[in-house]
């Protein structure tokens, strides 16, 4: 049997309304049925989904990887990607609608004379959590979703999703995976798989092209390659809540501007602010870096934010002493706008005298990211 060009990867738990569109838009394409497969991770044992694979059986060539384990969707996904066949691997979500020459398009455009490259496609009508809770979705026939997306392609306002209306200057920030692909020998041999200690909603997906990014594999925006995001159920502040603590996590892994600041003003306004905030930083900075210090100072747990680095990363051994054991510090990358540590999990933040001199909006940041780890907060003007 001769290898699929695509394996278009889908996770999937309990929500067979969208999955059975998203069926429907892939048994359309285009692209004959023997040069793709679709390999969904499904996190449950269920007839209903079993029946549903059925139905489309001489559709479309269905791979189902299942598991009884706990839903998460970075294990969801990767139990796709480790039993796919296709040369170009093609992360979906569930709730994503393809046009029916979606497939075709993606590989003839993109990967057709062996380009090694990650490409991202517009979701259209994703609003992540902006848009607030749904607590109820009417369901639609596929033809009027299909017909709707088709209504937003022609429109002048083409490319519709966010994404693809602002300056692409952080790769990795815009790779979310509702609709994104590389090749599958990339993510084997750059291991590229995703991160299952990341649980509930939220990041993940950038962590993920944080480290494609790093593999020097080149991060595309190709508005030609596009879905239509499906209406579904969602709790917003569940959602947040998860998203902020796996944000933590990210910070934790990499600690740099570039994820401080996606963490603190969202990843699209990060795009737009990242080279005057570098130049900022850059300015104050005197060619050094800003980063934050933690340890016990006379007993109490503090945090230092906006504290010069040399190029070895560490702090200057004045800065140092104001702590009970120099060689306990912490030494983290980020200058204070973003922080991996819990709600009021300290006893004191020092905003540093760097932090004042930058613009209002990044001081402003770092006010709010102090006072919301630490239960006292010191704004200092001049150098200690």
């Amino acid at each position: 049997m001769a290898t699929p060009k695509l394996s278009v990867c889908i996770p999937y738990k309990q929500r067979l309304v969208n999955l059975r569109l998203a069926f429907e838009g892939l048994s359309r394409q285009t692209m004959d049925r023997s040069e793709f497969e679709v390999v969904v991770g499904a996190m449950e044992y269920s007839a209903e989904y079993v029946d549903t694979c059925l139905e489309f059986a001489d559709r479309l060539d269905i791979v189902s990887v299942v598991s009884s384990r706990d839903f998460a969707i970075p294990r969801a996904r990767n139990l796709a990607m480790r039993q796919a066949a296709g040369e170009v691997i093609v992360q979906m979500d569930a709730d994503t609608l393809l046009p029916a020459d979606g497939l075709r398009n993606l590989y003839d455009r993109h990967f057709a004379f062996g380009q090694d490259i990650c490409v991202v496609g517009q979701v259209v009508g994703y609003g992540n959590n902006q848009d607030g809770d749904v607590e109820s979705v009417e369901s639609r026939p596929y033809a009027q979703y299909a017909a709707a997306l088709a209504e937003l392609a022609a429109s002048p306002d083409w490319p519709a999703d966010p994404r693809f209306q602002t300056a692409h200057v952080i790769p990795w920030a815009f790779g979310w995976t509702g609709l994104i692909a590389l090749r599958r020998a990339t993510v084997h041999a750059r291991d590229l798989f995703f991160d299952e200690d990341f649980h509930g909603w939220g990041v993940d997906d950038l962590e993920w092209s944080y480290r494609i990014c790093a593999s020097g594999t080149p991060i595309v925006l190709c508005p030609d390659v596009y879905a239509l995001h499906l209406p579904h159920v969602r709790d917003a502040s569940a959602n947040r809540a998860t998203e902020e603590r796996n944000f933590r996590r990210f910070l934790t892994k990499w600690p740099g501007p570039d994820v401080e600041l996606a963490q603190a003003f969202g990843d699209v306004a990060a795009n737009d602010l990242y080279l005057e905030y570098a130049a900022q930083l850059g300015r104050i900075a005197a060619g050094r870096r800003l980063g934050s210090l933690r340890g016990s100072a006379d007993g109490r747990e503090v945090v230092m934010t906006g504290v010069p680095f040399d190029a070895q990363g560490r702090a200057d051994a004045a800065i140092l002493r104001a702590f009970d054991n120099a060689a306990d510090v912490e030494h983290l990358a980020l200058a204070g706008l973003a922080l991996p540590y819990d709600d009021k999990s300290v006893d004191e933040c020092r905003v540093m005298p760097a932090i004042s001199g930058l613009p209002a909006r990044y001081l402003d940041a770092a006010v709010r990211e102090a006072d919301r780890i630490a239960k006292q907060v010191l704004i200092l003007a001049d150098a200690e």
